[in-house]
């Protein structure tokens, strides 16, 4: 079917105007009418010619995913029927690529599929996290609780992660920052002071001369050193995508200092959250532990999620083996092991997860105060060194004229 837009009049004569996505000109006519519409004009919608070139698309971003979970249960939670709701959700999406998978969504229920099945479609958009909560939510008719948990956990896993890139954009972007100007120092700054130190006939100082021997490498070699950086960055990825090179990495960044604490806090408290979101959906214990491994963006993680999974296969309870890994601290595990022995795991779970949002919340503040003055040293003991190093001879100079 063509989408056609309209405009026209109503009962009280302003004018409307619409889209409406039907099988003719004819039947766009038709519907108006029984608005009571009287049409001017209605066109078929000039089609995109870049619709079908993915990369011009715009990207359904989990700001979008949260939206959709958060509407959906708020409209299921007022009785609609699910393809209603999908209806007023398509609509209303102003998103292109969105509105289209919700279309297919649609169609999908309305051919008999269960929502869960439709949204597996699409799983850059809806994780096995999100499909395995609806199938929950769909078995045990409380799908609208289902969604509103989904939205509120997302919400506060997207928030986690705002935080942690937030920490490490100011001292990465700062550093970039730094030696661009360090290069365009050194290569374009520092020349023009060494023809005016030819001149001077005198021997330079011991730091002007580093700083103009640097200067020579960097121009003389700058080619190479680009090439060498952009064969590394590429080399970095290629072994990152190893699985060997992944367990290697991510192991490496949890034994970090103080970076490497953050991280395990940030774990934590997704493992956690996860968990207990999928435990009082209903979902399996170890359906919910083989989905937070997979989620869990860290194979060290993921590798120790994994064997407490065989252990609870096996008989064993969670605490147990959590403990053994030694990627969790002794009191997460002390309180699983609580929430295991009074039957309120999910709920214990959710409370860990808290107390680690608010770790996390420190544990960021911790790292910016810290970053902020070694920046600035950095900056100052770099710069600043270069700086100094440049006017030597010219104090030098100066020195022996007055004396």
């Amino acid at each position: 079917m063509a989408v056609y837009q309209w405009t026209g009049k109503d009962k009280k004569g302003k004018i409307q105007k619409g889209e409406m996505e039907a099988a003719s000109e004819h039947a766009v006519k038709s519907h108006l009418a029984r608005l009571r519409i009287t049409p001017s004009r209605v066109k078929e919608k000039p089609k995109d010619i870049f619709e079908n070139i993915a990369f011009l698309q715009p990207k359904v971003v989990e700001k979008d995913v949260i939206l959709f979970a958060r509407q959906f249960s708020t409209m299921i939670d007022a009785g609609l029927p699910i393809v209603q709701c999908l209806e007023i959700l398509l609509k209303q999406q102003e998103n292109k690529t969105f509105k289209k998978m919700l279309k297919d969504i649609k169609e999908s229920v309305e051919s008999g599929s269960t929502l869960a099945d439709a949204l597996k479609k699409f799983p850059r958009q809806f994780d096995d996290l999100f499909v395995n909560m609806i199938a929950a939510g769909e078995a045990g008719g409380i799908l609208d609780t289902i969604l509103r948990r989904l939205s509120g956990y997302m919400e506060k896993a997207a928030k986690l992660k705002s935080q942690v890139k937030g920490a490490m954009t100011y001292p990465l972007v700062t550093l970039v920052i730094a030696f661009i100007v360090l290069a365009v120092i050194l290569v374009f700054v520092i020349p023009v002071f060494q023809q005016m130190f030819a001149d001077f006939g005198k021997e330079l100082p011991l730091p002007t001369q580093i700083v103009v021997a640097m200067s020579n490498f960097v121009k003389s070699k700058i080619l190479y050193i680009l090439g060498a950086l952009v064969v590394f960055i590429f080399a970095f990825k290629r072994f990152y995508k190893t699985p060997k090179g992944r367990i290697f990495v991510d192991r490496l960044v949890l034994m970090l200092p103080v970076v490497g604490m953050l991280i395990r806090k940030v774990a934590v408290a997704k493992f956690t959250r996860t968990m207990g979101t999928m435990l009082a959906s209903g979902v399996a214990i170890l359906d919910a532990l083989d989905i937070t491994a997979k989620t869990s963006g860290n194979k060290t993680i993921e590798g120790a999620l994994y064997n407490v999974r065989s252990a609870i296969a096996e008989g064993q309870t969670m605490a147990e083996p959590l403990s053994e890994s030694g990627v969790f601290p002794a009191m997460v595990c002390q309180m699983i092991s609580v929430g295991e022995s009074t039957g309120a795991l999910d709920a214990m779970l959710e409370k860990i997860a808290d107390f680690y949002d608010e770790e996390v919340d420190q544990a960021v503040e911790n790292l910016t105060s810290l970053i902020e003055p070694f920046m600035l040293v950095f900056l100052g003991v770099t710069i600043g060194g270069l700086v100094v190093a440049m006017y030597l001879p010219i104090f030098k100079l100066a020195g022996a004229i007055s004396g």
